[in-house]
C-alpha cells in the first residue's frame, strides 16, 4: 500500500531530532501506523473482491447507479475510522501523549521542519479524502463533484478532530 511509506519517514523524523520523547512519539506513531495498516489493507480487499478487479476505474463504474457508501455503510464508517486512524486525527493520536510526550515525534522541530510535518500531515488528509471519495462515492477525478465531495470528506475529517475527545 502506498500509504505505508510514511512509516519510514516518522521513523527517521523521529530519530534525527536527537531526543528520547521524540524517539518515543515516532516509535508510537510508527507502530500504530503499522497495525492499522493491516486492518486497511483488509477492508481495501473486501472492496477488491466485491467489484472482481483491482482497477481503480472499475470503482467508478460499478458506482454508476448507486454509491456504495450507502450500501456498505458500516464498511464505509471502518474506513473512515482507518482513515483518522492513519492520519493521527484526534480519537487515535496516541502519539502525542497529554503527560508524558508533548507533540509526539515533531517536539524537537521548529520552523520549517515543523511547517513541513505539519504540511505533510494535512496532505496525508487530503489522500485519505481522495481514496474515500474514490472508493466509497464514486468520483472521477475529472470531474467538479469529486473536488466538492473532497472538500465535505476533508471537512468531516477536521469536523471529527474538533468535536471527538482525546483518549486518555
Amino acid at each position: 500500500c502506498c500509504t505505508s511509506l510514511g512509516v519510514y519517514t516518522i521513523m527517521i523524523a523521529g530519530w534525527s531530532s536527537n531526543s528520547n520523547y521524540a524517539l518515543l512519539g515516532g516509535l508510537r506513531a510508527v507502530a500504530q501506523t503499522i497495525s492499522y495498516e493491516v486492518s486497511m489493507a483488509l477492508v481495501l480487499l473486501s472492496l477488491v473482491f466485491l467489484i472482481g478487479s483491482y482497477n481503480i476505474l472499475d470503482f467508478f463504474y460499478y458506482q454508476k447507479s448507486i454509491w456504495f457508501l450507502v450500501i456498505l455503510f458500516p464498511i464505509s464508517l471502518v474506513w473512515f475510522c482507518i482513515c483518522l486512524a492513519e492520519t493521527n486525527r484526534t480519537p487515535f493520536d496516541f502519539a502525542e501523549g497529554e503527560s508524558e510526550l508533548v507533540s509526539g515525534f515533531n517536539i524537537e522541530y521548529s520552523s520549517g521542519g515543523f511547517a513541513l510535518i505539519f504540511m505533510a500531515e494535512y496532505a496525508s488528509i487530503l489522500f485519505m479524502s481522495m481514496l474515500f471519495c474514490v472508493i466509497f462515492l464514486g468520483c472521477d477525478v475529472f470531474n467538479v463533484m469529486f473536488y466538492v465531495k473532497l472538500t465535505f470528506i476533508s471537512f468531516v475529517f477536521i469536523w471529527a478532530r474538533g468535536t471527538l475527545p482525546r483518549f486518555r
